[in-house]
């Protein structure tokens, strides 16, 4: 009756504002990831969601993780506290079918074959754009449930500096300071962050007799720089670099209560890139970038593995307008990614060459979108997917959209070359993991105010999983994901409300269960109100229940539905400084996301931020 209740409090929160809400006038959002190419988030056909410097700022979140547990179709499970490993799945999908790209570029682990998400904080980040659902035509393998493509801070304005600092409980301290400018042509931002705390057990000796029961700490260290050089209004150079490094102490169920177990993690990306618009309708960029995720554990003090992805990546992409209202996109890009590590794979490096197209354009009510891409792989062969979407203007302000596309997940080193080692070997003639995605909606924005209610189909097949004798891996599994987004977001007056329901069904397709950690529905519920220099702001969040399974008897296991409120508030002191006050997790709940591990309590924080 509590989950029906929530439910239905979420639909009324977001169907309300059509018929009471006073007008807003509205604000073009301008996105790339959708379909690389510049195009209005309200001409999109793609299910997209822009997150913004200021969205980022009134959130209160330190970290990429937390951030994207308010976004719809978005499910976070972490294994712990700040900075312990962190699966996201969106629309039903695994973690590693989910591609994270910092600037366009990959920083993902090419053993795991996903990205290490926990150790991106929100210091350096100006703007978020997510994709849902199949968009592999436009960007390759893993993009099976969508993109998340975050962008690094650019220098706007004159030359300012910024600081910001704060404490909290559990020990928690974080800091951070800025300069970011424009000088005759040359725009530039430098920014430095820190965090650290020292956290909570990250599991529960109750259920895990072997963990360690000290708390686990986390320490985060991050530096961001970017410099664009604009030799005319149609010639630049850019280039980037980005280096994150994260320490996180974690439990072990199968080790001693006495074992002190760390894990650091280095993220960096090096990137430079070359705009050349050649006519009034011809824009082209050459970028050369590398991402790495170097990967070191620890127990005891000694090192007990190290896992490092080079992923280096060379791209040419050319954007046309070759009519009103009508781009093309052509592009070839190169992917070469190596490996290395403690463990001796039988293969450690791999390239891919890959060329895509695209086309988006608006004749009238109606709006397409074709994509198509191929990708060589030089160790499995060629992977070709696509993307065809449709959309129609039914008012001015109502707009129905359709889409199908196909996707697929290229086959891990961990997966393909692990050696013989206890019995198990990898498999070097698996398949990529394949999917076809269909989806429909409604899309309603008007005067401040934004709708959209989505219908998705996701079948996977080909599913990577260990086969019946545990001793290597096969293509054996199939998911079937199918469910239904509804998201809002308005503001009306001194008022602003976000709200978001997810409802999906996400099984194994061979035995019609439920797949791990991921719950029928969950969403959020959040509004805030300016009261002049004051802004208060509460969040609900829903998850219900979920299957995992227990790690030490590999038994079946349920976890519970949760509610929680999340509270923040900011004042201006003046127009350069203003206090940030937090407390997260308001009625102390005690839930989990994954089966054995803690989350956190109630959490305080308060910090003092100043922007020249």
């Amino acid at each position: 009756m509590k989950r029906r209740t929530i439910n239905i409090a979420l639909f009324g929160a977001i169907a309300f504002p059509f018929a009471t809400f006073a007008d807003t006038p509205d604000m073009e959002e301008i996105v790339v990831t959708a379909s690389r190419m510049p195009q209005a988030i309200d001409k999109t056909i793609a299910d997209t969601t822009v997150l913004t410097e200021q969205d980022i700022k009134n959130s209160g979140a330190t970290d990429v993780a937390t951030l994207l547990r308010s976004v719809a179709g978005i499910e976070v499970a972490q294994s712990g506290g700040l900075g312990s490993a962190a699966g996201i799945f969106m629309r039903g999908t695994n973690s590693d079918q989910v591609l994270v790209l910092l600037d366009g570029v990959r920083i993902d682990s090419a053993t795991l074959g996903s990205t290490a998400i926990e150790h991106l904080m929100l210091d350096s980040i100006e703007r978020i754009e997510i994709v849902r659902g199949n968009v592999s035509s436009l960007y390759g393998s893993e993009a099976i449930g969508g993109v998340i493509q975050l962008f690094t801070k650019q220098g706007h304005g004159a030359p300012s500096f910024n600081a910001s600092a704060g404490v909290g409980n559990e020990g928690t301290q974080h800091m951070s300071a800025g300069l970011s400018g424009v000088v005759q042509g040359t725009s530039y931002s430098v920014n430095a962050a820190h965090v650290k705390t020292d956290g909570v057990s990250a599991m529960n000796p109750a259920l895990m007799p072997n963990a360690n029961p000290n708390n686990n700490g986390y320490d985060n260290t991050t530096l961001d720089a970017q410099v664009r050089h604009a030799f005319d209004d149609d010639h630049a150079l850019t280039a980037s670099v980005y280096s994150t490094r994260g320490n996180v102490s974690y439990d072990n169920a199968f080790g001693l209560p006495t074992d002190i177990n760390n894990m650091v993690e280095y993220i960096d990306k090096y990137s430079m890139a070359y705009d050349d618009q050649l006519s009034g309708m011809w824009h082209s960029q050459m970028r050369l970038a590398q991402g790495v995720d170097n990967s070191l554990a620890y127990t005891n003090g000694a090192q007990i593995s190290r896992y490092q992805t080079r992923n280096n990546q060379a791209a040419w992409q050319n954007n046309f307008k070759i009519a009103d209202k009508q781009q093309l996109s052509l592009s070839v890009e190169n992917l070469n990614q190596a490996v290395t590590s403690n463990t001796l794979f039988t293969q450690t490096g791999r390239n891919v060459n890959s060329m895509l197209g695209g086309y988006v354009g608006e004749f009238g009510v109606h709006q397409l979108q074709f994509n198509l891409r191929q990708d060589r792989y030089s160790d499995f062969g060629i992977a070709n997917t696509g993307l065809l979407g449709y959309g129609l203007s039914l008012t001015n302000s109502l707009r129905a959209t359709a889409s199908i596309s196909n996707a697929f997940k290229a086959p891990t080193f961990d997966d393909m070359y692990w050696p013989l080692a206890f019995g198990y070997q990898g498999n070097p003639n698996l398949k990529p993991e394949r999917s076809v995605n269909r989806e429909a909606g409604l899309h309603y924005s008007s005067n401040g105010q934004r709708v959209d209610f989505i219908y998705f189909e996701n079948r996977i097949s080909d599913l990577i999983d260990l086969n019946a004798s545990y001793t290597s891996v096969t293509n054996i599994n199939q998911a079937r994901i199918s469910g239904q987004e509804l998201s809002y977001n308005g503001v009306f007056g001194e008022y602003h409300l976000d709200a978001a329901a997810t409802f999906q069904n996400p099984v194994d397709a061979t035995t019609g269960q439920l797949l791990p950690r991921r719950a029928r529905e969950f969403g959020n519920l959040g509004l805030s109100r300016d009261f002049g220099v004051l802004n208060i702001g509460a969040e609900v969040r829903y998850s219900g229940a979920r299957q995992d399974t227990n790690q030490l008897t590999s038994a079946p296991v349920v976890l519970s539905a949760y509610q929680l409120l999340n509270l923040t508030a900011r004042y201006q002191i003046d127009k350069h400084l203003n206090v940030l006050g937090s407390i997260g997790n308001v009625f102390n709940r005690n839930y989990s996301e994954v089966y054995g591990y803690n989350t956190l309590g109630r959490t305080l924080f308060v910090g003092l931020n100043y922007q020249q």
